[in-house]
């Protein structure tokens, strides 16, 4: 007999941001981006917030080089920016001859390898949907399109063998997998898991049984998934779940980036927030 999936409720520990995106769990911190407020954040557990960098044109996934540089995405001007160690921003790769609109989420090898979506259309001025690609860029900072016809690519995570990359197509309501070559190139494209009816995948992580952890806006949830769609848990919010990750030293915390709307012109209210609640399996892989 089917067991329902097992329910959980957050605490609050960080309100009164316009839109948190691209959490990381990174040297005992959560990093994340304040997107429309056009900065990257580090919150300790204590839910105290330091400014890492400013980015101008919207900031959203997150990642980091070998030798520990930060690795940021600039959305409008979609181009992947690379924290020096004396605090300035360089372009480690401009996208912008690729992606078809703003760049959004990103994945990050443990060799510097990133992975970086984008939105493919004006979503927010109500353009009409169109897939889009997903775009490679090796740690030498050269791009390449990796996958094509992709609806809406967003989080995305790879294993911790290295060897598959999984990422939410949020405007097909699926989980799609890769492996990923010797060469970095990707093949073998299927469905990892289709959303329940109404769902949209956003942001991910992976735990140490192979389940995945998806925050959907829409339904205001964030789901643990198996492979093949089974849902075994829900964190029900009273606003949208748009991203999360598995964090504190035992990586067995869920931080969920919940807001009222991802829209920039009402992200003036200030209702994102950082949401947790302590779940029973540690996360892995990358992010």
């Amino acid at each position: 007999m089917t067991q329902p999936p097992r329910q959980h409720q957050t605490e609050v520990v960080v309100d009164g941001l316009r839109f948190g995106e691209g959490p990381r769990w990174h040297e005992g911190r959560l990093w994340f981006s304040d997107m429309h407020e056009g900065v990257v954040l580090a919150m300790t557990p204590a839910g105290e917030l330091e400014t890492i960098c400013t980015v101008p044109a919207e900031p959203s996934g997150l990642g980091w080089l070998p030798d520990e540089r930060l690795l940021v995405v600039s959305m409008q001007d979609r181009k992947l920016l690379r924290l020096e160690a004396n605090g300035d921003l360089a372009v480690h790769a401009d996208l912008s001859s690729l992606a078809r609109f703003h760049c959004n989420d990103m994945v990050v090898a443990e060799d510097g390898t990133a992975w970086v979506g984008n939105f493919g259309f004006d979503l927010h001025a109500g353009a009409p949907f169109r897939t889009t690609e997903l775009i490679r860029v090796d740690p030498n900072g050269n791009a390449a399109i990796a996958a094509e016809d992709l609806g809406f690519p967003n989080g995305t995570i790879i294993t911790p063998d290295g060897r598959t990359l999984i990422i939410a197509e949020s405007f097909a309501g699926q989980l799609s997998a890769f492996d990923i070559e010797s060469d970095r190139s990707l093949s073998h494209r299927r469905v990892w898991a289709k959303l329940p009816e109404g769902r949209v995948p956003d942001g991910i992580c992976l735990d140490a049984e192979g389940a995945i952890w998806v925050a959907s806006p829409r339904g205001d949830v964030c789901l643990r998934v198996l492979e093949g769609g089974t849902v075994t848990d829900v964190v029900e919010l009273d606003r949208g779940a748009f991203a999360c990750m598995l964090g504190d030293a035992d990586r067995r915390t869920l931080y969920i980036c919940t807001a009222k709307d991802s829209d920039p012109a009402k992200s003036h209210a200030r209702s994102a927030r950082i949401e947790r609640v302590r779940v029973p399996v540690a996360g892995v892989g990358h992010p």
